[in-house]
């Protein structure tokens, strides 16, 4: 019956899931296990209180026909090192001590009553009859828990703790290894993508440059320099991933212009892209090709949610400590259980997509820029909004 409800439910788990549960039954054994070894410590303490109860008596109405029972309840008293507990009249007075704090008595008036409040709070006195012929008398032994137990009945909480940062160190440890994998692969494919399309670029280049001795294939070897310095743009650009770029100063106004004018030339005829600004120079410590792709694939990616029809704003935010980026659409929108998965590597909603463009444009702007990207409002029907923080 288990597996019936639990093999339907397995895709949704994950290794993370699985570590937690084995934790949690660890700390739960451990809390268990703990708490009976408590409680029968609690028990033995109890059974000892009743006999230094019996010992207070027999001291209190010892003779010197039962001086051997006096010694030994002398002895029962003495060898109680670690109960702390209270000798009261049955009317709640105080008449002695043992096992407290003797420094705290000295210097805390308020520790001998609230101690002794606690005590009753935590376990029923016990009375114990010390009357003697002619001199009738009762009182109450009132008793805390030893020290040991304390620390017994604290030790499960201690455990939890340490699990949960073990617990915690783990995840974090391979969460980084799986992240540091990860990394590699798109590095790896990256450099790989750059050395494949550098060599047919290469030749396509020397072609065009023989093609170049016929007049008459002028006019189309001006478009094919374009399409090969466009594809020689994104082998810069894909050979740049896994290694440090250097930044520069450049103003952000005239990066994103170009990328929109860019843009603008091969968007579909019902759709609009403009870009408002307050500033007209806004400089930023940039690596612009890789800048460029960051804001390629967020537009290419806000004309695949539009599907031929809508309108694309960028708007350019400059403030003292903060530049900010907002690139809206009005698309299709995203989930907001998906805003985080958006980013993950394999992750695409296109039937032909990879998973890849937004993963870059986050190691991209984090990594490499210092900066942050995120969904910062989306709405099925209605439309996304990216948002890129840079910080001064």
């Amino acid at each position: 019956m288990f597996f019936t409800y639990f093999w339907p439910m397995r895709k949704y788990l994950h290794w993370k899931t699985y570590l937690v549960v084995f934790a949690l039954t660890i700390v739960g054994f451990a809390l268990y296990y703990f708490n009976q070894v408590a409680k029968d410590m609690a028990v033995e303490e109890e059974k000892r209180v009743v006999m230094l109860v019996e010992a207070f008596r027999t001291i209190a109405i010892g003779s010197p026909q039962a001086q051997s029972d006096v010694t030994f309840a002398s002895k029962v008293i003495t060898e109680n090192t670690t109960i702390p507990l209270f000798l009261t009249t049955d009317k709640g007075e105080i008449t002695s001590t043992q096992n407290l704090d003797s420094s705290r008595l000295i210097n805390d008036p308020e520790y001998l009553a609230r101690k002794y409040e606690e005590f009753k709070r935590l376990h029923e006195p016990l009375p114990y009859d010390y009357s003697t012929p002619g001199l009738p008398g009762k009182g109450y032994v009132v008793y805390g828990d030893s020290i040991l137990l304390n620390r017994l009945r604290y030790y499960p909480l201690l455990i939890l703790a340490i699990i949960v940062f073990f617990l915690l160190i783990v995840i974090i440890a391979i969460s980084n290894a799986q992240r540091s994998i990860q990394n590699q692969v798109w590095v790896g494919m990256s450099k790989e993508t750059a050395h494949q399309l550098g060599t047919p670029l290469s030749s396509i280049v020397a072609w065009m440059e023989l093609l170049k001795d016929n007049e008459s294939n002028r006019e189309w070897i001006s478009e094919m320099e374009k399409d090969v310095s466009r594809l020689q743009l994104i082998a810069d650009r894909f050979s740049k991933i896994g290694s440090v770029p250097q930044l520069k100063e450049e103003n952000l106004v005239d990066r994103l212009q170009g990328m929109v004018e860019y843009m603008r030339m091969r968007k579909p005829q019902k759709v609009t892209i403009d870009f408002e600004h307050e500033e007209d120079d806004v400089q930023v410590l940039l690596s612009g090709p890789l800048f460029d792709w960051v804001i390629e694939n967020l537009m290419r990616n806000a004309l695949d949610a539009m599907e031929g029809e809508g309108r694309i704003l960028i708007t350019l935010t400059n403030q003292p400590r903060l530049v900010t980026i907002d690139l809206s659409d009005t698309g299709k929108g995203i989930p907001k259980n998906n805003f985080k998965k958006v980013f993950a590597p394999g992750y695409s909603t296109k039937q032909r997509g990879w998973g890849l463009g937004l993963s870059l444009a986050k190691r991209i702007i984090q990594k490499y820029h210092n900066g942050s990207i995120f969904v910062k409002s989306s709405e099925p029907g209605k439309g996304t909004t990216f948002r890129i923080v840079f910080r001064r």
